[in-house]
This record gives structure tokens, C-alpha cells and sequence, in this order.
């Protein structure tokens, strides 16, 4: 076989209903070049012998023992093992569609700039309809196709749908590859690789089927709650070129805005004030830090950085659009953080 030039990353625990698909929807794409590691992480079902058939049938599929040590170990034993210049993760649920892998490296290869890249996904579900918020996000991610674009949202969510990935080899083990710890390990790789100067974003084109179940890790595994999605976001948030070292305004005292303060602070940031268009906290002070309202902000500050941090849904396009209106220059002056 002619060496690989991708190299997927593909950790499967109690699968076998749904590995074998994901797997065959990888070996049936359009780039052949492709060495498939699948890491059975601790199945006690039947997923060892559905990979082990896989690997049988077609040379490019390799498997290696996991060991129930989890997914963050199952991903960093399975790069440890590629030596191909670049690396793509898949799901033991999902489907790629068949120009995914090809698409994915023609747009790094065309790029030295990218460290990597993800692509359009279709949201599904086998039982009922995907869930309103899980389509917006979907919308929302695929809409993201510019490094800039998804510079510029990088710390609203996670902006990259993590087994849609592809990413370049010796940008992912430079960065010491996924994380362990009690937060989501996709996000922070995602923020650790933009902070080192690698730029990122999705194809337009729809090439990954996505399923939503109610067994995802980010529905069932405490590492994923929104408490430690907001620390992610804190941690690099505090230290990026945009906010490092300037006083702070945090737009919006609500449960993720303080939650938020709260992290920023733990960094050594420094939060001089609130805004909020509650009549009864404007006025106040919270831990300390004056409330005051939006329309007490004029020209755009030479010395402080905004930060929108506002959850409700539409409330981050009202925000840019009034600040936008006073001249605020996003980026510059403000981030959204929500």
C-alpha cells in the first residue's frame, strides 16, 4: 500500500451497532491514501469482533488496544502511532460522506496557515428530531468557513464539530496533543492551536453526518457541562492579544457572565465594570465591580477591551449591531464571548 497521507483517529467503546458503518463510510471515500487506527477502549460488547472483521477485510484499518482508559488517552495513544503528515478524527456513530477526507487535505495543503480544518456536518437522530438548539448550533457551525470568521467566534462555542476534524500532524503534537482534565479536551485543543498561531476553519460543504444521541459525552460526562466550557473560554480568552493585560467591561451579569468574571479574574485579569440593561442592577455594584448601562458607553476606549457575554439567543447580533454603531470595531475593542 502506498504510504497514507491522512491517518484517522477513531476510539470506539460498546459500538458494534454503529462502528462498522462509520469505519466503511471512511473506506469508501474518494482519497484511498488513508490508514484508519481504530482504538477499542474497553468494549464489553461486541465491537472488538466488528473491528477486528474491518481489519481483516481492509489493510488500512488497524486496531489497538485502548484499555477503558478514556478518550483523551484513546486519541493521544492513536497519534502517537500516525506518521502521517496529517491526522483526522471520526466517531464510532457517525458517517463521513464521501469527499470528506479528500476536501479536508486539499484545503490544508492549499493552506500552510491552517493547522487544521472541519467541515459542514448534518445533524441526526434515529429516534425523534434533532433538538432545536442542537440545528442552530449546527448553523451556527457551518457557517464558519473563513479562518477569520471563526477567529472572530472562537470563543462563543466550541466552532469546530470535533469527528469532523482533520488536522495537521506536527501542529496537533507540538501542542502536546488532547488535553486531560476536567474540561472539554476538543475546545481546548481548538483555542491552544489558535493561540499558537494556526489559523482554522470549516468547508462549506456538508461532508459529515453528526449524530445526537442522548449517550453523547457532552450530555452525560461532567467534563462537558457549560460551567467548564465557560473556563475553557476564560483560559485562553485571558491571554490572547485582544485582552491580555488591558482593563476589562463585561457586557451582561447573568449566570454565564458571572461564571465567566469569575474564571477571567482567576487569571489574573482585571474587570473594572459591568454593563446590563437590568433597571434594578444598574446603579449597583457586583462583588465589587460597578453596574452601569449601555448607554453610558460612547466612543470606542483606547485602553479597555469589551467582552459580550450575554446567552440569550439574538442578544449577541443586538450587541455588535449597537456597537458597531458607535464605531466599536469587533476585534478591537470587543469580543463575544456567547
Amino acid at each position: 500500500m502506498p504510504p497514507p497521507v491522512v491517518t484517522v483517529l477513531l476510539p470506539a467503546r460498546n459500538a458494534e451497532r454503529t462502528v462498522a458503518r462509520a469505519v466503511e463510510s471512511l473506506l469508501e471515500g474518494t482519497l484511498r491514501e488513508i490508514r484508519v487506527l481504530a482504538v477499542d477502549d474497553g468494549s464489553t460488547d461486541g465491537t472488538r469482533a466488528v473491528l477486528d472483521g474491518l481489519a481483516a477485510r481492509d489493510a488500512r484499518v488497524e486496531l489497538l488496544e485502548g484499555s477503558g482508559r478514556g478518550l483523551v488517552a484513546a486519541l493521544n495513544l492513536a497519534l502517537a502511532h500516525a506518521t502521517s503528515p496529517y491526522v483526522a478524527r471520526m466517531d464510532a456513530d457517525d458517517e463521513a460522506l464521501p469527499r470528506r477526507l479528500e476536501a479536508s487535505v486539499a484545503a490544508l495543503e492549499a493552506d500552510p496557515g491552517l493547522g487544521g480544518v472541519g467541515t459542514g456536518v448534518e445533524m441526526f437522530r434515529e429516534d425523534q428530531p434533532v433538538s432545536p438548539s442542537m440545528r442552530d448550533y449546527a448553523a451556527w457551525l457551518n457557517g464558519l468557513t473563513t479562518p477569520e470568521r471563526l477567529y472572530r467566534e472562537r470563543f462563543v462555542e466550541s466552532p469546530i464539530c470535533h469527528p469532523s476534524v482533520c488536522l495537521r500532524r506536527e501542529a496537533v503534537v507540538a501542542a502536546g496533543g488532547w488535553e486531560h482534565g476536567d474540561f472539554p479536551e476538543d475546545y481546548d485543543l481548538w483555542l491552544k492551536l489558535i493561540h499558537r498561531g494556526h489559523g482554522m476553519h470549516n468547508l462549506p460543504e456538508v461532508l459529515m453526518r453528526w449524530r445526537d444521541s442522548t449517550e453523547r459525552l457532552t450530555r452525560t460526562d461532567p467534563r462537558y457541562a457549560h460551567k467548564r466550557f465557560i473556563w475553557v473560554k476564560a483560559r485562553y480568552l485571558a491571554r490572547s492579544r485582544e485582552v491580555a493585560g488591558r482593563p476589562l467591561t463585561v457586557w451582561g451579569t447573568g449566570p454565564g457572565g458571572l461564571t465567566l468574571t469569575r474564571f477571567l479574574l482567576a487569571e489574573g485579569a482585571r474587570v473594572e465594570r459591568f454593563i446590563d440593561v437590568h433597571p434594578r442592577k444598574v446603579g449597583t455594584r457586583i462583588h465589587g465591580i460597578p453596574v452601569d448601562a449601555p448607554e453610558s458607553l460612547g466612543a470606542p476606549p483606547e485602553d479597555t477591551h469589551l467582552i459580550a457575554a450575554v446567552g440569550v439567543r439574538g442578544i449577541r447580533d443586538e450587541i455588535r449591531t449597537a456597537l458597531t454603531a458607535l464605531g466599536w470595531v469587533e476585534g478591537e475593542h470587543f469580543t463575544c464571548a456567547a
